[in-house]
């Protein structure tokens, strides 16, 4: 998928989703068979991560959390690479030492992905600046939950790139779950972009199960990022299907709600428009799954073949 493009086709977009929804299936498989050690998971995301990322240019950059596999697959990266990182291998992007949760895949401008809620949000403004003060085109997008918008850095994040006009895209994929605890415990607001008014900060709300819609809004939002130099923010709202964490047995979560979500889940939302549309034949579709299975089963085996790291590998890329 070409990210520099306008115009694409949302059968490439439902590719790229059914690819992060089997590469996260194989890892849920995987650690149920005590074989990959357990992850989070943005199952239910999917529309939210592929339809920013697909908006992007080739020299924007890219920092993202614990729920990463929606923005590194979008953006490009190998599967197999991935899946020997979540392994501990040493063919992994960062040579098998940083799990599934702090993969960054620097060659494609993915500069961090941070299990610490919020850590992200604390180092995209440098990122930012360096990129205005040395004069480079890119952009910088920010992906973060509603978890994160409720600690203090969010605020200080938005404010510091109000005041010194930094091109950030912040994007807040509003999975209505922290952890374990409902949004509706930890914000009186229905939306985390409403908060962005009082630092001068423009800012929108999409259906983040609508791929489509995604893609559009983030154009619109990039676009103006580059243009003004100035921050936007865009929330995706969505949900995670998932627990927080595998394995998760999600009793806590409200049955009816669970139900109501998954009714409205992106993949199955994008197939069907697609197929009554008549551009997706549904013998077409079960062939894009299975090709998409076949990929993430051939990137599972050069995982799982793979070496792992050399002992002294403990003491390389350290730095303090």
């Amino acid at each position: 998928m070409n990210s520099e493009s306008q115009a694409i086709d949302e059968i490439a977009l439902l590719e790229q989703m059914l690819l992060v929804r089997a590469y996260e299936e194989a890892i849920v498989a995987g650690s149920v068979a005590g074989k990959i050690p357990g992850s989070c998971t943005s199952v239910g995301q999917e529309a939210a991560g592929v339809g920013v990322v697909s908006a992007l240019h080739g020299d924007d950059l890219i920092l993202t959390n614990h729920r990463s596999a929606a923005h590194l697959l979008a953006r490009g990266a190998d599967p197999g690479r991935l899946l020997a990182e979540v392994m501990g291998r040493a063919t992994g992007y960062c040579k098998g030492k940083s799990g599934s949760l702090h993969i960054s895949v620097r060659e494609l401008g993915v500069m961090l992905t941070s299990t610490i809620v919020g850590g992200e949000l604390s180092l995209v403004t440098g990122v930012a600046l360096s990129q205005k003060m040395l004069g480079r085109t890119g952009i910088v997008t920010c992906f973060f939950g509603d978890g994160a918008a409720c600690e203090g850095i969010f605020h200080e994040s938005l404010n510091l790139a109000s005041v010194w006009e930094l091109p950030i895209l912040y994007v807040c994929e509003n999975n209505q779950w922290q952890a374990f605890v409902h949004r509706r415990e930890t914000m009186k607001t229905e939306h985390v972009a409403d908060w962005a008014a009082p630092y001068g900060i423009d800012h929108a709300t999409v259906d983040g199960n609508d791929v489509l819609a995604v893609r559009n809004a983030a154009l619109e939002a990039a676009e103006q990022v580059r243009r003004s130099g100035r921050p936007f923010l865009l929330e995706s709202w969505t949900y995670r299907s998932r627990g927080h964490f595998e394995p998760d047995d999600q009793a806590y979560v409200d049955p009816t709600e669970h139900a109501a979500w998954l009714a409205r889940d992106p993949i199955a939302l994008s197939r069907q428009r697609l197929i009554d549309s008549g551009r997706l034949p549904r013998e077409e579709a079960v062939a894009l799954e299975r090709r998409v299975r076949e990929c993430i089963a051939a990137a599972l085996a050069f995982a799982e073949a793979s070496p792992l790291p050399a002992p002294g590998e403990m003491t390389t890329d350290v730095y303090a």
